[in-house]
């Protein structure tokens, strides 16, 4: 998602833009009109006879420009036998030195991950465009099938330490005001998670975990009153639709560049001044310290 302002950016400009994803993510992508074709890398299964298929049909192709922001070996050698004019990337990709430029791939000074991806245009004197931009169809916006005034809540996290903790949840939940439509998404996965909250805030909710797409939890994000979210994808999903959204942050920090891109996006972290924190670039699966007390965040509306 957030590097959908280079195709916006290089599609403005009069290019036609392919774009290159790992099977799975390729359903974010759907009905986007900047774009001409998806090329999709299957790892799952027969991964390098895979990546083979894929690197003759780039060859095949003859790219004029490949713009790479990732640092990932197997990228990097798409990239530089992929036959293209001109290649840019970071330089702490293993193969950059082949690229025909390369820039430092700036990390934890605040600079947003929008940002990095689009220093990789400027490198050719190309000014882009800052928004990520999703396009959910017609249908998409038919399943969030939400007509009250409504919020959207995404409780849940891969990572322990990245999670808004359960209980939180449940506060924020009885302090929303009682005419707000409350709506828990997430991936199937989730469902448990939010069940236990709606039980426990004793309030009726609708629990959309594991009913909707991405692109149809994007489209129901887009007209919320509000988006509660963690440090996860689906901040990127209303960063994407410019959705009004909260963030919480807990052992990660903004600082790293995934925070809001949007305007009308707040974030929140513990008010303590805490040595450990941020204790990783990711999450992990419990506190290192024991105490968690990045997730002493006041649960407010």
């Amino acid at each position: 998602m957030l590097a959908t302002p280079l195709v916006e950016s290089l599609e403005a400009l009069g290019y036609t833009v392919d774009m290159l994803v790992r099977a799975g993510n390729e359903g974010l992508l759907a009905n986007n009109p900047k774009l001409d074709r998806l090329l999709i890398w299957e790892k799952r299964e027969h991964k390098y006879a895979n990546l083979w298929a894929l690197l003759k049909r780039i060859r095949q192709t003859e790219y004029d420009l490949v713009v790479n922001p990732h640092r990932y070996a197997s990228s990097g050698m798409l990239t530089i036998f992929s036959k293209a004019k001109t290649t840019v990337g970071f330089r702490q990709n293993p193969f950059s030195g082949l690229f025909t430029h390369q820039i430092e791939h700036q990390f934890g000074d605040g600079t947003h991950e929008v940002d990095r991806n689009l220093a990789l245009l400027a490198k050719l004197g190309i000014s882009g465009t800052r928004t990520p931009r999703l396009y959910p169809s017609e249908s998409d916006y038919a399943a969030a099938d939400a007509e009250t005034p409504y919020v959207t809540i995404a409780p849940a996290s891969v990572w322990f330490t990245k999670r808004y903790p359960a209980e939180k949840w449940v506060a924020l939940i009885k302090a929303l005001p009682n005419e707000l439509e409350i709506h828990l998404i997430g991936a199937p996965s989730d469902r448990e998670l939010c069940e236990s909250i709606q039980f426990a805030a004793g309030r009726p909710c609708r629990i959309r975990a594991g009913e909707q797409s991405l692109l149809q939890s994007a489209a129901l994000m887009a007209g919320a009153q509000m988006n509660y979210v963690n440090d996860s994808a689906p901040l990127h999903l209303a960063s994407a639709m410019n959705a009004p959204v909260t963030a919480f942050f807990l052992n990660t920090t903004p600082d790293f560049g995934f925070g809001p891109t949007n305007a009308n996006g707040e974030v929140r972290q513990t008010k303590q001044e805490l040595a450990c924190k941020p204790c990783g670039m990711t999450g992990k699966r419990a506190c290192p310290q024991g105490h968690f007390k990045c997730a002493e965040i006041a649960p407010q509306p």
